[in-house]
């Protein structure tokens, strides 16, 4: 069985792209139940965020599994062919799990370091165990990968300095509008982002505040928090000419506000210029708007220009973080190689088992009624001494299934203890020799 993944990020798609693949909590049961048609997925994890859509899969073939993803991809985005390879990229093995590891410590991430998309990867992870979509490989990469996440942030501080989202936002903003005191922010969409923003915002002296909502309740919330005022969702367009400064940030899978409704805003508004900043995806804001006059529209990819400048401090922490990341592979690797000997340690320890209850049996009956403590004693002098045997052997063998000869010692053991081809070979994680060799060349060129 061998590791692939497929996706799309702010690295390779601009957002009309990726908004295509922003399947949300709300799709992803639906996304997961056409993935299990795919036979050539053996267990899967599927990431959906503002900024990337990735599908990590343990398949059988490695060309014919990242065919299968790509395509089901390119048809969920509405994507030729020609398209898909400009915009998808593709990792197998060793990369599989190095990219992985960097998305969840956030050195993936438009914001280097953030911590948000470690508490997306736990419920992508999450969502897999309920639907059933991972195996053996896949959960335990994703374990792995969310204990890797939390070690970088608590061993490097990454994510201990002020960059975010929602500051990229105000510090657009303020470079475009100056000072904001006296200024008028409309915030549509109540969630966590739109709050951040809505404190960056009042921080640096916007004076009246204006929040919509599809629930009521929650815009009423969170404008009593902040001292302002709650605007029901279909008042929104004949309140929005009172706004400087509109920040939107919905769950939303259609525009919320279009560009005919902007024009009719600004004529509203005797023309004074008014600043859009979208940071929802997909986004809220019709684009077109932004060609009004008078009109500033900015989206979440123009927000990657102001936090270039912002990182210096992360990207310290990000070099330690790269050392961590490089031990969590290699072990990583190490035990995925062992997989390979698994079946071959428990048949040796069955067979152990077979002759040590054998021999008890003909002993105890020749030795005639003993006392419960004086048995006890004897049985358990056996398991000592069965488990002394097989110590060093189970564990040298665990070391050497890494190497180039790893099977040879399996194969060794299978034949000098005329172990049952049925239990030693017959449960190798459906994998062959050469399906594992994958992980043993990892190790050499993934270092």
């Amino acid at each position: 069985m061998y590791l692939v993944a497929v996706g799309i990020d702010h690295h390779t798609a601009p957002v009309e792209v990726r908004e295509k693949l922003a399947f949300g909590k709300a799709g992803l049961d639906a996304v997961a139940g056409e993935l299990k048609h795919l036979t050539v997925l053996k267990g899967f994890v599927v990431i959906s965020t503002c900024n990337r859509t990735e599908i990590y899969a343990a398949v059988s073939q490695i060309q014919e599994g990242l065919a299968a993803v790509s395509d089901f991809l390119c048809h969920k985005a509405g994507l030729d062919q020609e398209a898909g390879r400009q915009y998808f990229q593709r990792w197998t093995c060793y990369e599989v799990i190095n990219h992985l590891f960097r998305v969840a410590a956030g050195l993936d991430s438009m914001i280097l370091g953030e911590t948000e998309i470690l508490g997306q990867i736990r419920d992508a992870y999450d969502t897999a165990c309920r639907l059933r979509t991972g195996n053996n490989i896949i959960n335990t990469l994703f374990q792995e990968a969310i204990r890797v996440g939390k070690r970088v942030r608590t061993g490097t501080g990454i994510d201990q300095h002020p960059v975010s989202i929602s500051y990229a936002a105000v510090e657009l903003i303020r470079q475009t509008l100056g000072d904001l005191q006296g200024r008028t922010v409309m915030i549509i969409g109540a969630g966590e982002m739109s709050e951040l923003t809505l404190k960056h915002l009042m921080y640096h002296g916007v004076s009246t505040v204006l929040v919509s909502n599809r629930s009521f309740q929650q815009a009423e919330a969170l404008a009593e928090a902040y001292g302002g005022e709650a605007i029901r969702y279909d008042q929104l367009f004949y309140q929005l000419p009172r706004a400087d400064i509109v920040v939107s940030c919905t769950a939303a899978a259609h525009f919320v506000i279009t560009a005919e409704k902007v024009r009719q805003t600004i004529e509203a508004r005797d023309n004074r210029p008014l600043f859009f900043v979208d940071i929802a995806v997909p986004r809220d804001i019709e684009p077109d708007a932004g060609l009004i006059p008078g009109v500033f529209l900015y989206d979440i990819d123009d927000l990657e220009q102001v936090l270039l400048g912002q990182v210096d401090e992360r990207r310290k922490a990000a070099q330690a973080a790269e050392e961590i990341i490089k031990d969590a592979v290699e072990e990583f690797l190490k035990w995925l190689s062992s997989l390979s000997v698994i079946p071959t340690i428990r048949a040796l320890q069955q067979r152990a088992e077979q002759l040590k209850d054998e021999e008890l049996h003909v002993y105890l009956e020749r030795l005639g009624k003993l006392d419960p403590k004086k048995e006890r004693l004897i049985r358990s002098l056996a398991n000592s001494l069965l488990n002394k045997f097989l110590h060093i052997p189970i564990v040298r063998l665990k070391e050497y299934a890494g190497g180039h000869e790893g099977h040879l010692y399996s194969m060794v053991l299978e034949k000098l203890f005329d172990l049952p081809s049925e239990i030693a070979l017959g449960d190798r994680c459906q994998e062959t020799e050469d399906e594992m060799s994958w992980a043993r060349a990892a190790r050499e060129t993934g270092r």
